[in-house]
């Protein structure tokens, strides 16, 4: 067991024991100098108590972590736990040390942070902070599409990242329903290879095209719910011979 000095805001105990092991003088002592009060309490000014506990597995098959520390911070604030199984209690003690002094500091920063004491940056919370949103120079979110270097801009309603798909054109027509032969000569007055239409029979979308010499060829859309709950909607027909 060890105290804290007097003159700190509260008298801390370390208490070591063990659970169906002996603990040796010796480790006791090792715990005093690894565990180190004034440092714990420079993190954490509330601290009431520290307990360490070894146990040990009598299991031959786990001779490499046979040994296990669990060390229990408590205080005012929320109990701190780290625990960590070695071939031996002093490099289990060790390594549970490195947790509880990884979780001090983080507690210790974000009391800080809440306080205001440490302000970061706009432009700086992604690097302190994980899963925070990305922003720009101007303290703007940017997509998640442009966290990976890859440019992401807007064409019309669609976005494109990096350099395509390329959309140069979008338009938006209001047709009126047509008959097939009606969309034949719409087709040839504009000049297109193909034109799309609503066809008056069934009123779906259509497109004619224009395929060898004067031959046509046409593509009826028609909408299937069992088949678009099935698959993900796809791009179109496929215009060939």
């Amino acid at each position: 067991m060890q105290r804290s000095d007097p003159g700190t805001e509260f008298c801390v105990d370390i208490v070591v024991k063990g659970r169906k092991t002996e603990v040796p003088e010796r480790f006791r002592k090792h715990v005093a100098e690894k565990l180190k009060l004034e440092k714990i309490q420079r993190l954490d000014a509330k601290v009431i108590s520290l307990d360490v506990e070894v146990s040990k597995e009598p299991n031959p098959r786990q001779a490499d972590r046979c040994d296990r520390v669990e060390i229990t911070l408590r205080s005012r604030g929320p109990v701190i736990r780290a625990e960590a199984a070695a071939s031996d209690p002093y490099a289990a003690l060790d390594l549970a040390a490195e947790k509880l002094d990884a979780r001090l500091r983080k507690q210790h920063d974000k009391r800080f942070s809440r306080r205001g004491a440490r302000r970061i940056p706009a432009a700086e919370v992604a690097d302190h902070v994980p899963g925070a949103a990305t922003l720009n120079g101007n303290g703007l979110p940017v997509h998640e599409e442009e966290t990976d270097g890859v440019p992401t801009k807007k064409i019309g309603s669609l976005e494109v990242k990096g350099e395509g798909p390329l959309i140069v054109r979008e338009k938006t027509h209001v047709a009126a329903p047509m008959s097939l032969d009606q969309a034949l000569y719409e087709m040839e007055l504009v000049g297109h290879d193909f034109y799309l239409f609503v066809d008056s029979e069934t009123k779906e979308p259509s497109v004619v095209y224009r395929r060898h010499a004067y031959d046509y060829g046409v593509i009826h859309l028609s909408t299937d719910p069992m088949v678009a709950e099935a698959q993900p909607p796809a791009a179109g027909g496929t215009l060939g011979g």
